[in-house]
């Protein structure tokens, strides 16, 4: 009898012990760390893949390299961080191609900023016409998203045009955010925002370098999507009626192939809450 009350005695310890055991892997298995926006700016880098404080608009930091940890769970989708700004809201991109579609199908720009020329049915460049492609993101995808939408950011975005080929990403900055759109939920990114991404600034920090050096830009920044796509910034000049787009590691639109009814690759990109949480390493895996 002893014998049997020592071995109940036992296996009623080891019980606990293994009960115990499993409890606090249980809850280490659903307990994560949790960050800010705010908090997330402290990882900060100066070199290869990873977040960046960014060196043209104060408080900003931005994402860059090849494949950075920047990706994020938006409406059950991978998305990924572009940005985060001084005001922590975090802005984001589709990772997987929504659509194809044209940037708008109008003939001319009757708003009385811009007349091109009305001959041709080349499409109309100015953003908050507003454009078709702005119409069917804010509109018919936006009706889509059905997941934390609550934490979209109503935001104006930069459509201020610049001209193609421009070597001062500085002055091209400015240039984009001179012009701003009505508030929507949903845009696309800017050519600055693009070339920002590379982490290769010394053969890639510009308009011209970009496309000069291509071949190596497009392996040292995480946005080059192997396709061709739209971005949201209109080319400045009195020939064409041009939009500039993302050419598979270079920026287009130097000639009719960025007349805005053309048809090209759409990633759509939207601003999101600062007071959100998150969690995860940011890999595609655990995002």
């Amino acid at each position: 009898m002893v014998s049997t009350i020592c071995l109940l005695i036992v296996m009623g310890i080891g019980y606990a012990a293994f009960s115990t055991q499993l409890s606090l892997k249980a809850k280490g298995n659903i307990l994560k760390k949790t960050i800010t926006p705010e908090k997330l700016k402290e990882s900060v880098v100066d070199s290869g893949n990873g977040l960046y404080k960014d060196i043209y608009e104060e408080g900003k930091y931005t994402y860059k390299g090849a494949n950075p940890n920047n990706y994020i769970t938006f409406n059950n989708e991978l998305w990924k961080i572009i940005s985060i700004g001084s005001d922590n809201l975090v802005k984001i991109i589709r990772n997987e191609l929504l659509t194809e579609s044209r940037w708008s199908s109008e003939s001319t720009c009757a708003n009385g900023r811009i007349e091109w020329r009305p001959e041709i049915d080349s499409g109309c460049n100015i953003w908050d016409k507003p454009a078709l492609l702005n119409t069917y993101l804010n509109e018919t995808y936006l009706k889509t998203i059905n997941i934390n939408s609550e934490k979209i950011v109503l935001h104006a975005w930069s459509i201020g045009n610049i001209p193609y080929g421009n070597t001062d990403l500085s002055n091209q900055i400015t240039n984009e955010n001179e012009v701003q759109s009505p508030s929507t939920s949903i845009g696309l990114i800017t050519v600055s925002e693009y070339l920002r991404a590379n982490s290769n600034i010394g053969q890639c920090g510009n308009f011209n370098l970009n496309n000069d050096n291509y071949e190596t830009c497009q392996t040292t920044n995480w946005l080059n999507k192997n396709v061709d796509y739209w971005t949201i910034t209109a080319r400045d000049t009195s020939t064409y009626n041009g939009v500039l787009y993302i050419n598979n590691g270079t920026v287009g639109g130097g000639s009719t192939d960025g007349f805005p009814n053309n048809y090209r690759s759409v990633f759509p990109v939207l601003y999101l809450s600062s007071d959100i949480t998150l969690s995860g390493t940011g890999t595609e895996q655990d995002p």
